[in-house]
């Protein structure tokens, strides 16, 4: 029987989509991976290029949670059973965090100078994998998740990291693209669930009566004029 990581207050913060820590459970850690993939039929691991399986997790909670044997360091991809429809995908938990001490440190004094550089949502390349880096100052949440279409607005599938020291949350979603709709979905200090919220350092919005936020392409605009 394979053990999860974390305690189990950690694991059923997690399975609630109330965690402010989800990298403690979720994703590699060591030879377990842990998925939480609400809905999913199943889900497995296969290797990256030729799809060949490398291991079949099983469920372990009725919330969506999934655990698989994998030897430590080993490249995959979560193949996701959504009943028929087949998604293949990097696995965000399995990445480092992105935003640097000295961002941090500056957002923590109020005295950076370029936040759109490292708040908002942008479309970049992390370890040779395309997607979308979000980040957002929230140091009062209780948790917050990236939502959108791309994941039917469940706040218990993308919930970020928080990084203590500067009140900043961030995830990378691999495979995302600019285009992409989405807003934040934060639980209050007490837990409570708030309006979903778009992002104040958004690049594009949609336009009325739409609210949400928008990845912007991060390609320089093509001016046409004189």
């Amino acid at each position: 029987m394979l053990d999860l990581p974390g305690d189990a207050q950690k694991i059923a913060a997690v399975v609630g989509g109330r965690s402010d820590d989800p990298f403690a459970v979720l994703g590699p850690h060591g030879d377990t991976i842990v998925s939480l993939l609400p809905g999913a039929a199943g889900v497995a691991a296969v290797a990256p290029g030729d799809g060949t399986l490398l291991a079949q997790f099983e469920p372990i909670d009725a919330g969506g949670l999934f655990r698989a044997a994998l030897t430590a360091g080993t490249p995959y991809l979560l193949r996701i059973d959504w009943h028929g429809t087949f998604q293949e995908t990097e696995d965000p938990y399995a990445f480092a965090p992105l935003l640097g001490s000295l961002d941090l440190h500056l957002i923590a004094e109020g005295r950076h100078r370029r936040l759109a550089s490292c708040l908002g949502a942008h479309a970049m390349r992390v370890e040779g994998v395309e997607g979308v880096r979000f980040a957002v100052w929230a140091p009062n949440a209780g948790r917050v998740s990236v939502v959108g279409d791309f994941n039917t607005w469940d706040g218990r599938r993308h919930q970020m990291r928080r990084r203590f020291d500067a009140g900043v949350w961030e995830i990378f979603i691999p495979r995302l693209r600019p285009g992409t709709l989405y807003k934040y979905e934060i639980l209050g200090p007490n837990l409570e669930v708030l309006p979903l919220k778009a992002d104040p350092m958004a690049a594009c919005a949609e336009s009325p009566p739409g609210t949400a936020s928008i990845v912007a392409d991060p390609a320089s605009f093509d001016w046409t004029d004189a």
